[in-house]
């Protein structure tokens, strides 16, 4: 028997290649399917099912390419409703893979069809829980993401209690739990960074599977704190459901060179974003006008999903050529599969004169600012709980996922941070698109400013807040 847990950073998201006997499955496949083929190919078996554990908000999944590819069936747990073939299957059915057996466990709550998945070895012994999310490591999925549901977040959070305590925490201690994600991941908001974990030390050490809990203390805990989802995630529900193109080829439409007039012409159609994903230090430095800056050499992907919203959009890359491949992998993850072309030549291409630039400056420089006029204007775009945990006193939350430029002083500087670097620049580019100048990104982010004399707030832990 062989597992193998294909993990992908960006999107913090585990798939599963599961093998025995010449014959395999896979679970939750990313869009791009070729690791699957080929580890099947280089050990001689077969792809025989595709288990989807629901849904998936955060991330296109490559269900129906594979089908189309090898010819498996794709399964979905109880009241799956999609516009594609595929076995809607029965709480508890069994799906023989060469020696073992995979028992599907309708585990609702995440979303009403949401399942896990039980691997059960040729000894009959349970030996791995596949747990989509249901169940993560250190946390429990998000009860607020079905859907179209007449059901509350309220109402699934109790519906998920008891798919915990009824399917999940009567399993034996020693069951391998493979979860669907891990931290970094917006499905849940106290994820570890381990990717493989046991069923045993859930019970001890995660939160929401407490023996003494009670459904109303679940319920409270679980649905406190939750932030808004990012605007991409019903886009890829309904791709989930309703199906795409699965011989969609990103890689060859980001691979089509626009000379600059060519490229000046499309940034001129309805509704198309000039998407630089190039360094922060090269965006800075000069970058096209209206161009919307989100570097490939970070939280990518879902960044893309919670900036650009909508999946058809029209996008213009400007990318250095040996990266194209990646982001168009990593765009298509996230089902934009609108890809216009590239700039030919990248930036250097571009007349100097015509570039844009932002004020940058480093977090010493800016403590010497403070220091000289501490009244000045400080916009801090990191995510709640971070700003809660440690901001300098002065600073006004603006998180960059609901961005709002009327909390931006008109007729003085603003001074832009995030927590490394690569939110702040973002959230630059976005207000110069709109018109808003007055702006200094801060290198280095709060991870450099707390190295500085500024004043902070007294340090909050995190799992108090």
């Amino acid at each position: 028997m062989k597992i193998e847990q294909i993990y992908t950073s960006c999107l913090a998201q585990g798939s599963y290649y599961i093998e025995s006997n010449g014959e395999a499955a896979v679970i939750d496949p990313l869009r791009e399917v070729g690791a699957y083929i080929t580890m099947a190919a280089d050990r001689g078996a077969k792809i025989k099912y595709i288990f989807e554990t629901h849904f998936h908000a955060d991330f296109v999944s490559g269900h129906l390419t594979l089908a189309q590819q090898t010819g498996a069936d794709i399964v979905f747990g109880p009241t799956a409703k999609t516009d594609f073939e595929c076995l809607v299957a029965n709480d508890s059915q069994k799906f023989k893979v060469g020696d073992i057996t995979i028992k599907l466990l309708h585990t609702p709550g995440h979303t009403m069809e949401s399942s896990s998945y039980l691997l059960i070895d040729e000894r009959e012994i349970d030996k791995a829980l596949f747990s989509g999310d249901t169940l993560f490591l250190g946390d429990v999925g998000r009860p607020d993401l079905a859907q179209k549901s007449d059901l509350t977040e309220k109402d699934l959070a109790g519906i998920l209690f008891d798919s915990l305590r009824t399917k999940i925490m009567t399993l034996p201690d020693e069951v391998i739990v493979y979860p669907g994600h891990g931290a970094g991941s917006a499905c849940g908001k106290n994820m570890s960074k381990e990717t493989v974990g046991s069923i045993g030390y859930e019970k001890v050490n995660n939160y929401a599977l407490r023996a003494d809990m009670t459904k109303k203390e679940f319920v409270q805990e679980v649905t406190e704190g939750i932030f808004p989802p990012p605007a991409y995630f019903p886009e890829n529900v309904r791709l989930n459901k309703q199906g795409y193109n699965p011989e969609n080829d990103n890689v060859s439409k980001a691979n089509i060179s626009l000379t600059v007039e060519e490229f000046k012409v499309k940034s001129e159609e309805k509704n198309v974003i000039i998407l630089d994903v190039r360094s922060a230090t090269d965006f800075v430095n000069g970058f096209i006008l209206n161009s919307i800056f989100i570097g490939i050499d970070g939280g990518f992907a879902p960044w893309v999903g919670a900036i650009i919203k909508k999946v058809d959009t029209p996008i213009l890359l400007v990318c250095d050529k040996n990266r194209l491949e990646e982001v168009a992998i990593r765009l298509s993850r996230v089902g934009f599969d609108n890809i216009l072309g590239h700039l030919s030549g990248g930036i250097d291409s571009w007349k100097e004169d015509d570039l844009q630039t932002i004020s940058s400056i480093s977090a010493n420089i800016f403590n010497d600012i403070y220091q000289e006029d501490n009244t000045i204007n400080i916009v801090d775009v990191r995510k709640e709980v971070e700003y809660k945990s440690r901001h300098i006193v002065s600073a006004v939350l603006n998180p960059l996922s609901d961005l709002e430029n009327d909390k931006l002083n008109t007729t003085a500087e603003n001074f832009v941070h995030c927590a490394g670097g690569y939110r702040s620049v973002i959230a630059c580019s976005l207000l110069k698109r709109d018109g808003i100048h007055n702006i200094t990104n801060i290198e280095g982010g709060f991870g450099a400013i707390k190295k500085t004399k500024l004043p902070l707030s007294v340090e909050v832990c995190p799992s108090t807040l």
